[in-house]
């Protein structure tokens, strides 16, 4: 990510509100550098610190005009042509009225519920009314997979990615796709405010997230909260609306706990995998079958590579610190690599259509209900292939995975009593 300091850039919307007549623009430019983020807390804090003294000192720092084409509300159009489903659509409709209204709303809606497809009407309401969006979320790899959807979606309209290492970073457009990080940059910037994967780290456990959201937005604008697992104090904080099903009306595959011993032990002394998960990996890769196996740490990445590579040469590994991750995740989409061993970095925002998933040592700490959940949400969410493995190896059940797996079948349950879901293989 992009690391504020002392000089980065800082946009801000100095003027009145846009109108959809096609008023032009105004931003305010602080600064002219962008320096590297690493990953620490300490690194974190001393961002935050240096964030409140950019904003602080706004309104003397050195400034410069840039000019925005012209928008006009018939310069938007929405190309798409799917249908949303009964329940999608009834939380479409709240989307357009808080953004109409300037008001905040959660939409809580399960892995593969649809989420993108929801924000369409609303966003084109936004624009159409000359209003500025940014859909921000934590992970890098949310953006790169949404920018070419928005982009085909909204052909008309300058979408705009937001990232480390970005070319875009620092410019500003009427549809913004962004880390969170990088609205430290941006000050009262946007009409409507999307976070996506709310619940995802590092924004939910890092105030300077949070903070840099808030600034980004304009003083009268909307927010809009998604996500599939939110806190119980997000859920008592936001009015909003719940998806209990997939769009495809097929229910959440429920994950199967399998016990493999002492795997951490296995792995480190002898350099082997537990037998059950060797096979379990083997049968897909024979079958043909992309699969997700999670481990909990980075540095086990590397042996479990290698001891995989025995069936395949083309497993692959990647972790938040992989200089090829963004190579590999897309070579992993492109069915190109058979199995790709990760970390939780990629328990959301890539998304492949026939895959099974396993987790090694889902008794780990770092393996927490949410995170469960979004894991399990990797499998069924194409209507060609609604459903699929999902399995935790483990050496010892936790709260945390009995959680993950009750609260799956509860959306099961709701769903299924709404009349959300046509079959019942699903117990």
């Amino acid at each position: 990510m992009g690391r504020v300091s002392e000089c980065s850039e800082l946009i801000s919307w100095g003027g009145e509100d846009r109108k959809s007549d096609g008023n032009a623009a105004t931003q305010r430019l602080n600064g002219n550098s962008d320096g590297t983020r690493t990953q620490s807390m300490q690194e974190d804090a001393n961002t935050a610190s240096r964030a409140n003294s950019l904003n602080s000192s706004a309104d003397v720092a050195r400034t410069q005009s840039m000019q925005e084409g012209t928008i006009t509300a018939s310069t938007h159009i929405l190309n798409w042509e799917g249908t949303l489903s009964p329940a999608q659509q009834n939380a479409s409709n709240k989307l357009v009225h808080a953004i109409s209204s300037n008001e905040q709303l959660m939409i809580w809606a399960v892995c593969g519920a649809g989420k993108t497809e929801i924000l369409f009407p609303g966003i084109l309401h936004a624009l159409q009314d000359g209003k500025r969006v940014c859909i921000a979320t934590p992970r890098t790899d949310v953006v790169l997979e949404l920018t070419p959807r928005f982009r085909s979606a909204f052909p008309q309209t300058k979408v705009l990615s937001l990232y480390g290492g970005s070319e875009d970073r620092g410019k500003i457009s009427p549809l913004v796709l962004s880390t969170t990080h990088q609205l430290l940059r941006y000050y009262r910037a946007f009409d409507v405010v999307i976070v996506d994967e709310v619940d995802a780290f590092p924004y939910s456990v890092e105030p300077m997230l949070q903070y840099a959201v808030e600034q980004a937005r304009k003083e009268t604008s909307s927010m809009i909260y998604l996500t599939a697992t939110p806190s119980r104090k997000l859920q008592k904080r936001y009015p909003s609306v719940v998806i209990p099903a997939r769009f495809h009306r097929h229910p959440l595959p429920v994950p199967r706990f399998e016990w493999c011993g002492n795997w951490a032990k296995l792995l480190l002394k002898k350099g082997k995998l537990p037998r059950n998960v060797y096979e379990w990996v083997e049968k897909r890769i024979v079958a043909r079958k992309q699969a997700f196996l999670f481990v909990p740490k980075i540095s086990q990445i590397e042996v479990v590579v290698k001891l995989l590579r025995a069936i395949d040469l083309s497993v692959e590994g990647v972790h938040s610190e992989d200089p090829q991750r963004k190579e590999k995740v897309a070579a992993f989409r492109k069915g190109q690599v058979p199995v790709l061993v990760t970390t939780t970095i990629l328990e959301r925002g890539v998304t492949v259509p026939n895959i099974d998933v396993a987790v090694l040592g889902a008794e780990d700490d770092v393996f927490s209900e949410s995170a469960l959940v979004q894991i399990a949400g990797r499998v069924g969410r194409s209507p060609k292939y609604p459903s699929g493995d999902i399995v935790f190896f483990h050496y010892g059940k936790t709260e945390e995975m009995l959680c993950a797996r009750q609260q799956i079948k509860n959306m099961n349950k709701v769903a299924r009593k709404k009349g959300l879901i046509d079959d019942d293989r699903t117990k």
